[in-house]
């Protein structure tokens, strides 16, 4: 060979090397001299302490007999790295040899939070990804440090600082800190909204849930911002508009800017309202040949002319849903199809009803319940294992969660089954505290300052069940209760409970006698439809009257009347301990936009119960309220008001003076508590003697007070009442010797002589007010004060122009 060759080759061997040891730089580590085909055995681990030897090789995915590529590489490095466990990782070819160089990152052996005192180390801990006893990743670490400060933001610190800090503690361990430097609270200032002309910012402000700072910010966390909260309000606001008719509705931006001069954050948010609409044709289609569009029609939830309501379209498919299910078809579709007429601004909604696929529900997985059991999250759902898998239920069921109140999140998603018809519903929940502890207290012109301790858990031991025990003190009164409730009793969604009580009420400026009551019932509960309840109750009790102060003040007697009490209180004292045995039934509706503060719809509600099933007691009673709300102008609400009972004794016990009705405030306004209706006129203190009839009507319009910020809840209102009481049917002479005042008596123009007889007056005049309230929904709890006046009356009724109640919980 010719020197010029031998260069040649030598050449063509030295650029052959060059490529087949090309450098290749891979997520910051050195690839360095591997041979384009080596294999498995040839991989050489070093630096490793903690991790073995072989589970770093299996990162490079090397079947037997397979070669090592630089695209396996490639893909073992970034395993490897995300594996958390590693600092830096090498590869290099050291005489023929791969060898992977790793540098094992330190491990976690204690984590601390240092300079927190308005977040608990507990919370910090949920929120970070680092774990003791776990490896130190300074990716991990600069995350978790962002985290702390979001929870920080949450709660209105945006200057927060976070610093985190290692400590070596040897052998590959270190201590891993969190120095918090907390900073000023930053409130939400203001709450702006742009382009709403169809509710006030007033409304608007009542509808979301973040608040304004004020000088009770001190009691809430809402007026904080929060990006969440904020986005959640979004959504509260988008439901609101699309149940109030408006369709095309939406939200421009949303925003939020920090105002260093003014102390806190500035919320815009940019509305489009559109136009309202109302609902023009609504229809039934079906497609499925046995089921006549004709028969689901009542299930519909709307008619023409109606303000539009998307809630309404959802329970409509719901009802549409499950009565096609009732038919046999267990996988029918409801699909509501909507047709706007832009010129009318009416929207023709047609539901569809047609075969669906034939999926069925593989299995339901609940994940995340550490507490509550799962057969508590199953019994929410109308469909098991097995069954149809129809979304519009599944969706129902997610609603009911929520409503629990058990769980902080849930969230129902599906995954493909075992086979293309199967899916498997996966439930993912977090529970939370359900615990109550409180202590509350108020003031109320009947029964003087109160307060109650109570102990209650609305998930027993994570069976779903409720338990409450409370104990109440007070002026005047004082008592204890327990309560038991089970929400699916038997299986079925049908709530009963039991409840034991007792209860003593003392002698005050209302009522002359005291009173003992120990008793105890059971209830059950039936909601027949989603504003339909059935409720039945049976209650045996004890009570028994006394004049205790009477004697005590004057030593004597009772018999002697030596306390100028009615003789009608005297015989039901003599009477003693009296049993009553109770069952009865309360059927409601209850069609309100909000039973906090309500500003449309119904309520209505019917009670009967029925006493003499044993007992020394026996009578029937009746009630009936209906109240009704609606919204005049802007934030402006009338509410009107009517309600209606009548009691009766049968068979040969006559009803006893506990059994009748005594109407105060609680009937017309102005009025002292028991101060409207029959009295004794011969009793020195005019003593209530109770009706078995009465009704009464209200109107009241309340209002916001628009020069006051929204977040003091605090607004008025206007009323006019007017009611009556009367048709007392006790005894009005007794056996009893004694004296009677008939001064008081012939100044009324009535008659009484007879030693032992009552002087009764009981007229059935009118009674009437009109007033002024003013309506605190404080963080102390809801506070009312009336000032009535009285427009006609009976000239022995009582009156009290001025009326104040509430309490609080802490």
């Amino acid at each position: 060979m010719t020197a010029p060759a031998r260069v040649l080759v030598k050449l063509a061997a030295v650029l052959g090397f060059a490529l087949a040891t090309a450098v290749t730089t891979t997520a910051g580590s050195m690839v360095t001299a591997v041979p384009a085909m080596a294999q498995s055995a040839s991989i050489v681990v070093q630096g490793n302490r903690r991790v073995d030897a072989d589970t770093i090789r299996s990162y490079f995915n090397l079947k037997p007999g397979e070669s090592l590529t630089s695209a396996k590489i490639d893909d073992g490095l970034k395993a490897l790295y995300a594996t958390g466990l590693f600092a830096d990782v090498r590869v290099s070819n050291q005489g023929g040899r791969t060898v992977v160089t790793v540098v094992e990152n330190e491990v976690i052996n204690k984590i601390a939070f240092e300079g927190n005192k308005k977040v608990k180390d507990e919370q910090l801990l949920g929120e970070i990804q680092s774990k003791e006893r776990g490896p130190l990743s300074k990716a991990v670490v600069q995350a978790d440090t962002q985290r702390i400060v979001d929870v920080y933001r949450r709660t209105g610190r945006s200057d927060v600082r976070v610093n985190p800090v290692t400590i070596d503690r040897g052998n590959g361990r270190v201590d891993l800190v969190f120095e918090v430097t907390e900073g000023e609270k930053t409130g939400v200032k203001d709450i702006k909204f742009v382009g709403n002309k169809a509710f006030s910012d007033w409304k608007l402000k009542d509808i979301i849930s973040t608040t304004t700072t004020n000088w009770l910010s001190f009691l809430k966390s809402t007026d904080v911002y929060d990006p969440d909260r904020v986005n959640s309000d979004q959504e509260l606001l988008r439901r609101w508009y699309l149940k109030n008719g408006y369709a095309d509705f939406r939200i421009v931006s949303a925003s939020a800017e920090l105002d260093p001069a003014g102390g806190g954050f500035v919320i815009t948010i940019v509305l489009d309202e559109g136009a309202q609409y109302r609902f023009g044709k609504v229809d039934v289609v079906s497609n499925i040949r046995d089921v006549p569009a004709a028969s689901l029609r009542n299930a519909l939830r709307m008619s023409d002319g109606q303000v539009y309501n998307a809630e309404l379209v959802e329970k409509s498919v719901e009802n549409l849903t499950i009565e096609v299910a009732k038919s046999g078809y267990a996988f029918a579709q409801v699909r509501p199809r909507g047709d706007r007429d832009f010129e009318t601004k009416r929207i023709n909604v047609t539901f569809v009803v047609e075969e669906g696929p034939r999926v069925y529900v593989e299995r339901i997985e609940i994940r995340g319940n550490t507490r509550t059991r799962d057969w508590v999250i199953r019994r929410e759902f109308d469909i098991g294992e097995g069954d149809a898998y129809n979304r519009v239920l599944v969706d129902r069921a997610e609603r009911r969660l929520k409503n629990l109140g058990y769980f902080k999140s849930i969230k129902i998603t599906n995954e493909p089954g075992s086979a293309p018809d199967r899916v498997i519903l996966l439930v993912n929940v977090e529970d939370q505290p359900t615990g109550e502890f409180s202590v509350s207290g108020g003031y109320s012109t009947s029964d003087g300052f109160i307060g109650e301790v109570s102990l209650g858990e609305k998930n027993f031991l994570g069976r779903g069940q409720y338990v409450r025990l409370s104990g109440t003190f007070g002026q005047y009164t004082q008592g204890a209760e327990f309560s038991f409730t089970e929400p699916y009793f038997l299986g079925y969604r049908l709530a009963a409970g039991f409840d034991l009580y007792w209860k003593e009420t003392s002698a005050n400026s209302y009522t002359a006698y005291d009173s003992q009551t120990v008793g105890g019932g059971i209830r059950f509960g039936l909601p027949i439809t989603d504003e339909v309840t059935l409720a039945l109750r049976y209650n045996l009790y004890q009570r028994e009257l006394s004049l205790d102060n009477c004697t005590n003040v004057y030593g004597a007697s009772i018999t002697a009347n030596n306390c100028g009490v009615s003789w009608a209180v005297i015989e039901a004292v003599q009477q003693g301990a009296t049993i009553t045995s109770v069952a009865g039934y309360t059927l409601s509706f209850n069609g309100l936009d909000s039973n906090q503060s309500p500003t449309s719809g119904m309520y209505a509600e019917l009670k009967q119960d029925f006493a003499g099933l044993g007992g020394d007691v026996q009578f029937i009673r009746t009630t009936g309220d209906v109240r009704y709300y609606y919204p005049i102008i802007s934030d402006w609400v009338l509410m009107l008001r009517g309600q209606a009972g009548y009691v009766s004794s049968w068979g040969d016990s006559d009803l006893l003076i506990m059994d009748n009705f005594f109407m105060g405030p609680n009937l017309v306004r102005g009025f002292a508590p028991s101060g409207i209706g029959p009295r004794d006129l011969a009793s020195y203190n005019q003593d209530a003697l109770g009706g078995t009839t009465y009704w009464g009507v209200s109107a009241e319009v309340q209002f916001p007070l628009s020069f006051l910020p929204k977040d003091v809840g605090m607004k008025g209102a206007f009323f006019f009442d007017a009611g009556s009481l009367y048709n007392y049917t006790g005894a009005t002479t007794f056996s009893t010797a004694g004296t009677a005042n008939s001064t008081n008596c012939a100044a009324y123009g009535k008659t009484q002589n007879a030693t032992g007889a009552i002087c009764v007056a009981d007229d059935n005049v009118i009674r009437s007010s009109v007033g002024a309230s003013l309506i605190w929904q404080s963080p102390f709890g809801p506070l009312r004060f009336d000032y009535a006046w009285a427009l006609s009356e009976a000239s022995y009724d009582n009156l009290q122009a001025f009326r104040f109640s509430g309490g609080t919980k802490f």
